[in-house]
């Protein structure tokens, strides 16, 4: 007999995908669960790896892992296919990991699609990029609160997203980032957010990065966006916020092209 007292255990989403190149050839690709990872077919150019979170989104006690392993000087774009979610999460939270490891020569371009957080949302995601002496890469993150056009408050949530970027052991970028119910409440979002509700950073990581500022700062014009470009010690390091999440992405293609040095966006990332 069923009783409706006891505790309905929630069936949850893990998944996990990883690739791996030695030059331009493929040497590992790895799926489980949830997780995918498409490489789309582009000829002449560098390759597309395409992260796919099949669950449709993440709650409470999900899990998420993504890598990309680039060695023998391999190149390489990474992205997802669609903006990631987190809903609601009334017990526990999702975590994802996204680990990247860059050897001699090679350079990475890890480009992810915007992760949408919903009101009583539960995310903690850590992201970390590990490069050899010589490699480089250009790291974005976005992140929305809500859907504007759906007139959706994001009021309670639980956001801890730490990215770093390491140079042999050496750390050259770690930004850990708390949003929480407290900061959304009690005035602090004045101060982090104003009255945005959509951010990104990128962060191109190479010898002589500060170089692309100017670039940078030259792209800076869409309306609706604040953004301000730094450059220093190796690193260029855009930061954007924004109204909503439609204006944003098309300031990060503008980005894009300026610190990709005009290279066509990711498909999944064209208009």
């Amino acid at each position: 007999m069923f009783d409706s007292t006891a505790a309905i255990r929630m069936q949850r989403s893990h998944g996990e995908a990883a690739v791996a190149f030695d030059g331009a050839r493929l040497t590992g690709l790895r799926q489980k669960g949830s997780a995918k990872a498409l490489l789309p077919r582009v000829r002449g150019a560098v390759p597309e790896v395409v992260f796919l979170n099949t669950s449709g989104g993440l709650t409470a006690g999900d899990t998420l892992r993504y890598g990309l392993d680039l060695q023998g000087g391999a190149r390489a774009v990474a992205t997802t296919q669609a903006a990631e979610r987190a809903y609601r999460a009334d017990a526990g939270v999702a975590q994802v990991t996204v680990t990247h490891r860059v050897g001699a020569g090679g350079w990475l371009e890890w480009l992810p699609q915007e992760t949408i957080l919903f009101d009583h949302a539960a995310l903690a995601r850590e992201t970390r990029i590990d490069l050899a002496p010589d490699a480089g890469c250009l790291m974005l993150e976005a992140v929305i609160l809500g859907r504007a056009a759906m007139n959706e408050t994001v009021q309670n949530l639980q956001f801890f997203d730490n990215r770093q970027i390491f140079r042999g052991e050496k750390p050259v970028l770690v930004e850990p980032l708390l949003l929480n119910s407290n900061i959304l409440a009690k005035g602090a979002r004045g101060a982090l957010l104003g009255p945005a509700r959509a951010m990104a950073t990128l962060v191109l990581c190479a010898p002589g990065a500060e170089d692309a500022v100017s670039s940078a700062r030259g792209a800076l014009d869409e309306p609706g966006v604040e953004g301000a470009a730094s450059g220093f010690d190796g690193k260029c390091v855009v930061r954007l916020l924004a109204g909503d999440g439609w204006p944003l992405r098309r300031q990060i293609l503008k980005l894009m092209g300026a610190l990709r040095r005009g290279a066509a966006p990711p498909r999944v990332w064209q208009l």
